[in-house]
């Protein structure tokens, strides 16, 4: 009998057998069959750098006692002992740190500011920068990041950061605020969304954050809510800020070496109207005045006002409630007395962007616009 070939043993057609001859792989289902020997690890995502400017304030305050969480004195802890004192920061970003001021923040000077804003710049133009924290004091940590987002032409992540406590209180709130600002500049995600303020968990706009409480960890909140959360060192986003800053914006700090003088006034009952006269005899280019409700000019204030308002000063009307805005023509006829209002901006915030923008125009429909916009 004619033996036969076994039906299981497939004959090679001739070009698949020079193929085998010559040593080269099969393809297709016969190499799908090989079983892999060894895999490649991804390569580990390279850290972000982030330099930490320290200025001051409670977060690097010390308390005689632990249980002194509102009795204590600010600015006494230096970077290198702050950036010690967290040691996941190393975890999240590789991190250097650098003393620019030692204050609490009632003491900053316009001239501290500009100095702040021109090495945040200058860092941030940096390859081997990827973003920037500043430590700072909380009185006035809403002014620094608005002007900071106003002037500082970069969409690098830039957070401030501060603590309600100093690190010697006992549920001390700053180590944990630090890690989040650490995690958030190093965060790609953070990129063009303005500067933020990292409090609390949360991540906050620096245009809209406020300090509405003096003596609790909560005291950073926005009528806008915030931007985000912090949560074990990541960053969760609920939405941006839509207000011009950054590279969008038309001021430069490279450009800015002072600021010009702008006061506020508070507004109230049986208010004397010649704080505003003193204000400008103090040197004031322009008044925000801290209006009672949708930023109200009592009547016997108001002829002052145009007074000044004859004579150059801006009058930027503004309000002291904590919540809304201002409407233009309500309360007073502004497009007849040539006055400006603030829109949402609070009398302090206002004063910031009325400084900044005196540094480019003192025309009153440029100024409107520019509160408008940002």
């Amino acid at each position: 009998m004619r033996s036969r070939r076994p039906a299981c043993l497939p004959v090679l057609a001739p070009a698949l057998a020079a193929l085998v001859l010559a040593g080269l792989p099969l393809a297709g289902a016969v190499a799908r069959e090989m079983p892999a020997t060894a895999t490649t690890a991804p390569a580990a995502a390279r850290k972000a750098n982030v330099v930490i400017l320290a200025t001051g304030g409670t977060i690097a305050g010390a308390g005689a006692d632990a249980s002194n969480s509102a009795t204590y004195q600010a600015a006494k802890v230096p970077v290198d002992k702050l950036i010690a004192a967290v040691p996941s920061l190393g975890e999240l970003a590789n991190v250097r740190g650098e003393q620019v001021f030692q204050i609490a923040s009632e003491s900053f000077t316009n001239a501290q500011l500009v100095q702040l804003a021109k090495r945040v710049s200058a860092l941030l133009k940096q390859d081997d920068v990827d973003g920037v924290v500043v430590t700072h004091g909380t009185d006035t940590l809403e002014e620094t990041a608005l002007f900071l987002g106003l002037v500082v032409k970069s969409d690098k992540p830039i957070v401030v950061v501060g603590s309600m406590r100093p690190s010697t209180a006992i549920s001390a709130d700053g180590a944990l605020n630090l890690a989040d600002a650490v995690a958030t500049a190093a965060s790609p995600a953070s990129k063009g969304k303005g500067v933020l303020v990292t409090m609390n968990d949360e991540i906050q706009s620096g245009r809209d954050v406020t300090k509405r409480v003096n003596i609790k960890p909560s005291a950073f909140t926005s009528q806008w809510g915030p931007l985000g959360m912090v949560v074990e060192g990541k960053t969760y986003w609920f939405r941006a800020p839509v207000k011009r800053h950054g590279t969008t914006s038309e001021f430069d700090i490279d450009t800015i070496d002072t600021l010009p003088e702008v006061a506020i006034v508070y507004g109230s009952g049986n208010m004397n109207p010649a704080a505003y006269t003193a204000a400008v005899q103090g040197g004031a280019k322009a008044i925000v005045h801290a209006g009672t409700g949708n930023g109200s000019v009592a009547g016997y204030a108001v002829d002052t006002l145009k007074d000044l308002r004859a004579k150059g000063t801006i009058v930027i009307r503004s309000s002291r409630v904590g919540d809304g805005f201002v409407l233009r023509n309500a309360e007073q006829p502004d497009d007849q007395y040539d006055w400006v209002v603030a829109h949402d901006l609070n009398p302090q915030k206002a004063k910031i962007l009325a400084a900044v923008a005196l540094t480019r125009t003192n025309d009153t429909k440029e100024l409107q616009r520019i509160f408008w916009e940002y």
